[in-house]
C-alpha cells in the first residue's frame, strides 16, 4: 500500500551542475565528442516518503550501488518500499504551471533509509548483503574479517545496513536534511519499540575511487584524504568514526552506463568499494560534521 506523501523542501535553489561532475558518462568513443556544456542549473527538491511507485528508481539507485553483485535487487527494493515509516526519496520541487504528467511520478534523484540486518536475519537480500561484506573483507582485510562476521551475527547487538543514494550530480548538502529526517525516523521508531530503530551499529557500503596507477587500496584512515575519493562526499564523516573499514575494487563490473568512467581533474580513478562499520553511538558526532560541512 502506498504510504501518504511526506513533503518537505530541502534546501532552496541547491545546484545540480552539469558537465562539470567527477563522473564522464559512457558512450561511443568512436563518434565526434560534441563540445562540453559548463553550466548550473538550479533545481529545488522535496523529500518526500517512499511509496510503491518508487520501486523502479529505488531499484535502478541499487544497481549503481551494487552493480554486478549477486543481490536480489528487486527483493531489496521491496524491503524499503515495506518498510516506508523510516526514510526519504528525493524529487524535484513540483513546478505549478499545470504540465506535470503522471509518467514522471517514479522519477526519483536519490533515497535514503536503514534496514535491521539483524532483525531481517534469513532474507535473502539480507543475506547476500552479509555475505558479500564478508567474502571482500576476508579476501582484502583478513585481519578484520572474524570480528566483522561475529558482529553481523551477534543478535544481541543489532545492525543496520545504512544506503544513502543518489545520481552523481545531485549535491551533497542534500544529504543533511535527509539524514536529519532519518535520525528522528528512527529515534520515533525507537520510542514506539520498533525494531527497525534499534541499531548498535550501522553498515555502510559507500562508492569510492582512487588514483588508477595506485596498486594498493588504503587501510589506513590517516590517508583516506589523499588516496580515497568518496562519489558522495559526505560519507568521508563517517569514515573518519568508523571501527571496521575496507575497500575493494569493482573495475571489472563497472563497464555499464549506470557507472561511467571516473576521473578527477582528469585523472583516471578505478572505482571501489569502502565498507564501514559505524558505532551508533557516533552518529551525533557525524551529524555535527555534516551540520559543519554542508550547512548552506
Amino acid at each position: 500500500m502506498a504510504s501518504s506523501a511526506k513533503r518537505r523542501q530541502l534546501d532552496p535553489a541547491v545546484e545540480e551542475s552539469r558537465g562539470s561532475g567527477t563522473e564522464e558518462e559512457s558512450g561511443d568513443s568512436s563518434e565526434e565528442s560534441e563540445p562540453e556544456i559548463h553550466q548550473e542549473v538550479q533545481v529545488d527538491f522535496e523529500a518526500h516518503a517512499i511509496s510503491d511507485n518508487d520501486h523502479n528508481g529505488i531499484k535502478r539507485l541499487l544497481q549503481q550501488l551494487f552493480l554486478k553483485a549477486s543481490i536480489n535487487i528487486i527483493e531489496l527494493a521491496n524491503i524499503i518500499i515495506q518498510q516506508n515509516h523510516v526514510g526519504s526519496v528525493i524529487r524535484q520541487a513540483e513546478i505549478l504551471d499545470g504540465s506535470n504528467e503522471e509518467d514522471d511520478e517514479d522519477d526519483i534523484f536519490g533515497f535514503i533509509t536503514a534496514i535491521n540486518l539483524t532483525e531481517r536475519k534469513g532474507m535473502e537480500p539480507v543475506e547476500q548483503i552479509k555475505e558479500l561484506v564478508l567474502s571482500q573483507c576476508e579476501t582484502h582485510h583478513q585481519g578484520t574479517a572474524e570480528q566483522l562476521d561475529k558482529i553481523l551475527n551477534d543478535n544481541s547487538k543489532p545492525v543496520s545496513f545504512l544506503i544513502s543514494e543518489r545520481f552523481i550530480n545531485v549535491p551533497p548538502q542534500i544529504s543533511l536534511p535527509l539524514h536529519k529526517q532519518l535520525q528522528t525516523e528512527l529515534m520515533d521508531a525507537r520510542k514506539t519499540n520498533k525494531s527497525c530503530g534499534k541499531s548498535h551499529y550501522y553498515l555502510m557500503i559507500s562508492k569510492t575511487c582512487m588514483e588508477a596507477g595506485k596498486k594498493k587500496v588504503p587501510q589506513q584512515k590517516g590517508k583516506v584524504k589523499e588516496e580515497l575519493r568518496f562519489i558522495n562526499a559526505e560519507e568521508e564523516f563517517f569514515y573518519e568514526q568508523s571501527v571496521i573499514t575496507y575497500s575493494y575494487s569493482v573495475q571489472e563490473e563497472s563497464d555499464s552506463s549506470l557507472s561511467g568512467r571516473w576521473s578527477f581533474d582528469d585523472v583516471p580513478m578505478k572505482p571501489l568499494r569502502t565498507v564501514m562499520l559505524i558505532p551508533a553511538d557516533r552518529i551525533n558526532a557525524i551529524m555535527n560534521k555534516l551540520e559543519e560541512y554542508l550547512t548552506i
